[in-house]
Parts: structure tokens; sequence; C-alpha cells
């Protein structure tokens, strides 16, 4: 039946393989967070690689491959268009343009990889070279114009409970970047026969063996004995820069907060998400004496400040009482063209007037008394493997603060989720989230899951902070390990092998 199915797609030309290229690619993000379709790609890739292999020229694979990039991200970046909706007064225009735009530019780092897969022949060398490229591009897509590794196919396996947290053990190895490799590889085996899927089969036995070998054999640092108290403020996002809901905002988190220092008790940390506090933390010592009245304990509060140069910073503040903040982190992975607008692109759709947000200077590691020290992330920094944590100043655990409210009860929490989940994998670290609307959540340093507060919900959520595992390969090594191994690969399947011809007698 498979190859039934690959010998129609093969059969294909022009807009038809186009269109079959840009359907599996729409199949394929049925794979991802949060709806885990895993073995659509075992369909999927096998077709992607029929295409390339029918194309008369290099070109014409990468075309194919663009049309299935931009199916797959059109339908994985759908949730884009919730953002938009909220500005929908300033920029109806881009309603229409923007997911389809992102997805085009995205699909260029699937189609480059599927025209070098051309110049290969077909089987296993072929796959190879995909897979190996496939991998290398989205490295780059973690750096190029500011980066947006966003939805990596790694993170299909992040799938809720004891499966995701077996198979998503090989991460604190090799990143998510690994597992992409490693899915692309597995995915393909139905296009390779019998012997294929049999290692396929084999590979994923390992795989399984590997992650429930190192949930029971890895031993994490004892809890350091505190309570987080996550709070979710469930502020709309229409409201939350309204000056008519200031004081109502403010309130329902100190609210929120003395209930959760009941049910926590103490030594406790309070958790608010990024820009939760409706006044300017730094210079407003009345609101910060509020919060220290509420929580009784050190907070780590989201909140707006600006530089001495005028510029607006979003920051984490620790407070303490009415002093300045002890501590301060500003999110230095900005959100292009919602948080500044990157001087190369001529169209004025920033939504932060003012030459919007300054950034910080990286990574840091937050050492506030009474605390273990803390690395910060403000929203979508969260998304970039291996740029999460100063290896230098390791932190003991991960907070994760964001206001998902932009992206309406969509995908688009749930993929942020995700990617929180991959980063307490990778590091070796807990992580503790902090989410406006939801999803407020809790993992372990193996990322598994301790609890969570949904979407659409005002709540707290205590957690007791659990201890941290060594140094991982992957918090270590960084990007580094999947690139050798996205490099051997491709290196594995682009060179040609000579063949040894034997001596003939005469």
């Amino acid at each position: 039946m498979m190859q039934a199915f690959l010998a129609r797609l093969s059969a294909l030309s022009g807009w038809r393989a186009a269109a079959a290229a840009f359907g599996l690619g729409v199949l394929s993000a049925a794979a991802l967070p949060p709806v885990h379709a895993i073995p659509v790609l075992l369909l999927a890739v096998p077709g992607l690689l029929a295409l390339i292999g029918s194309s008369r020229r290099a070109r014409e694979a990468g075309w194919r491959g663009f049309c299935f990039g931009f199916g797959h991200h059109l339908v994985g970046l759908y949730w884009i268009t919730e953002a938009i909706l909220f500005e929908a007064a300033r920029f109806w225009w881009l309603v229409p343009l923007a997911v389809p735009a992102l997805a085009a530019v995205l699909a260029l780092f699937i189609a480059l990889p599927c025209a070098a897969a051309w110049w290969v022949r077909p089987g296993w060398r072929r796959l190879a070279v995909l897979a190996g490229a496939w991998v290398l591009a989205e490295l780059a897509r973690q750096f190029i114009a500011t980066g947006f590794p966003w939805n990596p196919w790694g993170s299909v396996w992040a799938v809720p409970g004891i499966v995701g947290d077996v198979a998503l053990q090989p991460a604190a190895w090799v990143g998510v970047h690994g597992l992409t490799l490693v899915t692309l590889l597995l995915a393909a085996t139905p296009a390779l026969g019998r012997r294929a899927l049999a290692a396929g089969a084999f590979v994923l036995l390992l795989w399984a063996g590997a992650g429930t070998a190192r949930l029971h054999l890895a031993t994490a640092s004892p809890p350091p004995g505190l309570n987080v108290v996550l709070v979710q403020g469930n502020v709309a996002q229409g409201h939350k820069w309204d000056r008519a809901f200031v004081i109502q905002t403010f309130e329902r988190h100190l609210a929120l907060t003395r209930t959760g220092m009941e049910q926590a008790k103490k030594p406790a940390v309070v958790v608010w998400s990024e820009t939760a506090s409706p006044f300017l933390l730094e210079q407003d010592p009345g609101a910060r004496a509020a919060i220290a009245g509420a929580a009784q304990t050190p907070g780590l509060i989201g909140s707006v400040r600006f530089d001495p140069a005028g510029r607006p910073r979003n920051s984490l503040m620790a407070v303490l009482g009415d002093g300045p903040p002890a501590s301060v982190y500003d999110k230095w992975h900005l959100v292009p063209f919602g948080e500044y607008q990157p001087s190369w692109f001529p169209l004025p759709i920033q939504v932060v007037p003012g030459g919007g947000f300054a950034g910080g200077p990286g990574p840091t590691t937050l050492h506030v008394p009474g605390l273990p020290p803390v690395g910060p992330l403000i929203c979508y920094e969260a998304i970039f493997p291996a740029q999460v944590a100063d290896e230098a100043d390791r932190p003991d655990w991960l907070v994760n603060v964001t206001n998902d409210a932009w992206f309406g009860n969509s995908t688009g929490p749930r993929q942020h989720l995700a990617a929180a989940r991959l980063r307490a994998v990778e590091e070796g670290l807990p992580l503790m989230r902090a989410a406006n609307t939801g999803i407020s959540a809790g993992f372990d340093a193996f990322g598994h899951e301790l609890g969570r507060l949904g979407l659409g919900r005002a709540g707290v959520l205590v957690l007791a902070l659990p201890g941290h595992l060594p140094p991982t390969p992957a918090g270590r090594f960084g990007l580094a390990v999947p690139l050798l191994l996205a490099a051997g690969v491709l290196l594995a399947g682009a060179v040609p092998v000579p063949r040894h011809r034997s001596s003939a007698t005469p």
C-alpha cells in the first residue's frame, strides 16, 4: 500500500505535485503539540522524499519542499492571527497576511534541504542528506533575523504523561534538535523497505529503554524545601493596559497571593506572570510594599521598567519589601514587531511606540536572598534551546513568566508549554511557569509535570520545588551536539563511497 501511494505521488507533476506537497505539510502539522498525531509523519516524510525524487531538477525539489513547509507552518502557526486581532483597529490589514508571510519565510528552511537532497541518489543517502540539512537549517532558524525556533519536530514527543516523560529524556543528551534528527530518520523508514522498518523499530526500543533508564537511574539533588506559589491573574488582554482596570488587576494579584501563601506556608517564593504588575515596580515603593505585605516572602514579579536612556524593558524583579528590587532581569530575546521593529523592515507595524523595548544582556542567574539561584525566562525566551541558562553561573531552577493571553484559546499556549518542558529536560533543571491566563505549570528536572492551571481561569498553583540534576550534555555543550550529529549524518549521505573492484586474473 505504501509503495503504491509513493508511486502515485511520484507520477504527479506541476501544480498537482505542489498541491500534494502542501497537503503533506498540512498533514505533518498534526504531529505537533497539542495533537501529537506522530504516526502522520510516517506518511508525510516518505511522501516528501517521493516528491523530491520525482523532481526533474534541484530547483523543482526545492519548490516542492517549500510547498510542504508552507502548509506545515501555515497550520502550525495559525494562532498568530489571534494576537493581531487584539490590535485589529491598527493592524487589520495584517490579518490575512501575517501568518502566510511568516509561513513562507520559514518554508525556505525546508526548501533548501529538499533541494540539497535531490542531488543524492535515492535511498538512505538521500534521507541522510535531507535529515542532516533539515536540522542544520533548524539551527540556522534559531539565529537568522533574531531567530524563531518554534515547533521543531523534536517537540512532537512532548506528549502529556509518562509517554512524553520517557520519550523526552534523550533531549538531555542531544537537545530538541537531536530529537528532530532522529524523528526525521525514523519517519522515513516506510519508504526504505522492511529492513529499515525493523531498524526503526529497534531504534525506538533503544530510545524507550534509554529514557526509562534515565528516569530511574539519574539522581536529582535533595529538594531545597521551598514552595513556589504561581499566580495566574487571568487578566483579559484588552484590560491589561487599560487604566480603568489598574487597581482591579493589582488587587486581584494581591488577593491570589494571599490565598497561595495560606496554602504554601513558609518558606516560599511568589511568582507573578510577565508584566503582571500594572505599576512600574522599580519606581513605586508603595506597590512593592503591597506585594511584600501580601507575600511575606520573596516575590519574582513581572513588570515594565525604564532604563536611564528612557527605553522600556520587559523585566522580572525580585521584590523583598518597599526597598529597591533585590535583583532585576531584563528580557533579551525580544519579539520582533511585538516588542520592537527590526530596522530592516519597511512597514510601520510596531506595537510598542517610542522605539520599542530595549533588550537585556542575555541569560542571567539571579541570586536572591532566601532563594536558590534562579534562571529567569520571559515569554518566548523559553523556545530557544541552549540559550536559557548561564552555564558559567548555573542556576538551581528556571522560572518562566509569560502572558499568553495574546494567543487566545489556541494551540499557541500549548505549544509554548511544550517548549518550556523541553528546556527543563535539556538543562536538567526544574522549571516553574507563571502565565497570565494559562497555562501555568511546574516541571521537575526530568520534564515530569507536577501540576498545572489551565487556560482562562484565575488561581494559584502551589508546588514544592524539586532538586536539580548535574549539568547535562545538552546544557554543557549546547547546540554543538546536534550540530555535529546533523553534519555527520549529512556527510554520511553526501560523500560517495568508492567501490573496490576485485582483481581478475587474465
